[in-house]
């Protein structure tokens, strides 16, 4: 039996309460006027690139001001002159014409101050609601970044159990020495579900305006929020339809996740294989219930951010980031198991295997970043490449670096066979392969949410360190309440054996 060490669970208690401090930090901290976002973008770099224009636009009114007076005074004088000469040859008509010089003249400096006025009205109308959106903007920051730790941790917990499940249906014979690991991962699943259910439903009581498509009037005709495209998607893409979604599918990962467990541990008192005979069968009905809400989740929690833009590979791209991710915890949580004295039965063959699925699924990641990048990028239709133009423009280290570290570095790394078996190596590359995609659930996020007003901050730090020491504390303390080897799974005696 494992034991939950004390240093460590200091260790995920102090994470939470820093990341808890830090979070409310965030919160309290973020600008509540327009005022405080004046004074936040005079300050900032874009705050002077503002300023610059608002000045240059400013110098273009006056000197069309100026223009329009030199215009009117020159179509003054040839009025007087053409008067003048009319007087020369008809004195009488002279009286009748003065008049009529003047209510011109009168008339033209009347039209240019209007429309220098008007220009005014148009700047500071338009200056207010670039700030309002900024406000917006860095009021949605810390949501943002809590909204990107929570289901960042969370779906590491779904890929985990997708590939438990995989290993069932396909009656692995080298992976049920981990079976106990990957349950212990899975337990913070109902915990993880749990937070960010609550964060949907704030997002729908319009605490925030991270959804766009939440925003009121989108959907009403004549409404100055009306958007048509979001109207046409409203019968699928509604707050309520929306939620029921999410709870849906939130109780039916997490219904197979208890039911499971619960067999498994069952099959180690059982005389006969009964309870593994059920657990293959719920297993084959989860992933198809996975891959089709796997999907669907996609679109509902990371695709609506954008709601104009749409992707057909985003699911399977979406899979591919969080199935790499949860892997690699299980290599993670494996090997600091093993370097604890526990999991005598798993050797450097099981490491080499899972080192094997980050390496391979890492590739799989980087074929449909590039695929959906490629094909939309040379389409080049707006509507489309706007995702990634933003993407590019407002956030290039963050969107190029999460290839290089998805990518680059663990090709790079474990390719070699040897370093697959290497733990500090390993640990290395599971490090870098974990925070880069949470830089790329962060892309994926916050263009969306925050536009060019990001940055790595209080909020983003303490929303990772939150969720990490409570995703640590709720997986250690599962890990504890069960031997770490299944007894009586009917490849146990293959995978303690198991050599590659």
């Amino acid at each position: 039996m494992y034991t939950f060490s004390k240093g460590l669970k200091n260790t995920a208690l102090v994470l939470m309460i820093l990341g808890l401090v830090g979070i409310v930090y965030g919160f309290l901290s973020t600008p509540k006027t327009i005022e405080e976002v004046e004074k936040i973008v005079a300050a900032s770099h874009h705050g002077n690139h503002d300023t610059k224009a608002d000045a240059h636009n400013t110098h273009e009114v006056v000197a069309n001001h100026h223009e329009a007076k030199e215009e009117v005074k020159n179509e003054a004088e040839v009025s007087k002159t053409d008067t003048t000469s009319i007087v020369d040859h008809k004195d009488t008509t002279k009286t009748e014409v003065a008049p009529l010089v003047k209510e011109d003249q009168n008339h033209h400096d009347n039209h240019a101050a209007s429309n220098v006025s008007e220009s005014k009205v148009d700047a500071e109308k338009e200056h207010k609601e670039h700030l309002e959106h900024v406000l917006h903007q860095l009021q949605n920051k810390p949501w943002s970044a809590l909204y990107v730790a929570c289901i960042f941790f969370m779906l590491i917990s779904l890929g985990v159990l997708a590939f438990y499940a995989i290993q069932q249906v396909a009656q692995a014979g080298w992976s049920p020495v981990l079976f106990r690991v990957m349950q212990g991962i899975t337990a913070y699943l109902p915990v993880g579900s749990l937070i960010f259910f609550g964060l949907l439903v704030l997002s729908a009581l319009h605490l925030n305006h991270l959804f766009v498509w939440m925003d009121d009037g989108v959907t009403e005709v004549g409404h100055a929020n009306y958007d048509k495209l979001i109207a046409g998607k409203s019968g699928y893409l509604n707050v309520t339809f929306w939620l029921v979604r999410a709870a849906v599918f939130l109780i039916g990962w997490n219904l197979y996740r208890y039911m499971s467990r619960k067999n498994c541990l069952a099959q180690d008192e059982s005389n006969d294989n009964t309870f593994y005979k059920k657990n293959f069968k719920l297993s084959a009905g989860f992933l198809v219930f996975f891959i089709v809400t796997e999907s669907i989740m996609s679109w509902d929690w990371l695709m609506s951010f954008d709601p104009h833009w749409f992707s057909t590979l985003f699911g399977w791209y979406v899979f591919a980031s969080f199935f790499v991710s949860g892997i690699t915890t299980i290599s993670m949580v494996t090997l600091y198991l093993k370097s604890k004295g526990y999991l005598e039965n798993v050797n450097s063959s099981h490491i080499h295997d899972l080192s094997k699925f980050m390496f391979g699924i890492s590739v799989f990641w980087t074929y449909l970043w590039f695929s959906q990048f490629m094909l939309i990028w040379y389409a080049n239709i707006p509507e489309e490449v706007t995702y990634f133009i933003t993407r590019i423009n407002d956030y290039n280290l963050p969107f190029f670096g999460a290839v290089v570290m998805n990518f680059v570095f663990p090709l790079l790394v474990l390719i070699n066979t040897d370093f697959k078996r290497i733990a500090p190596i390993i640990v290395g590359a599971g490090i870098v392969i974990l925070l880069g995609h949470y830089i790329d659930f962060f892309n994926m996020v916050m263009p969306a949410t925050v536009g060019d007003q990001w940055f790595i901050g209080v909020s983003e730090i303490a929303s990772v360190l939150f969720f990490l020491g409570l995703f640590i504390f709720v997986v250690f303390t599962a890990l504890s309440k069960a031997p770490l080897t299944p007894k009586r799974n009917p490849f146990i005696e293959e995978s303690k054996h198991f050599h590659y």
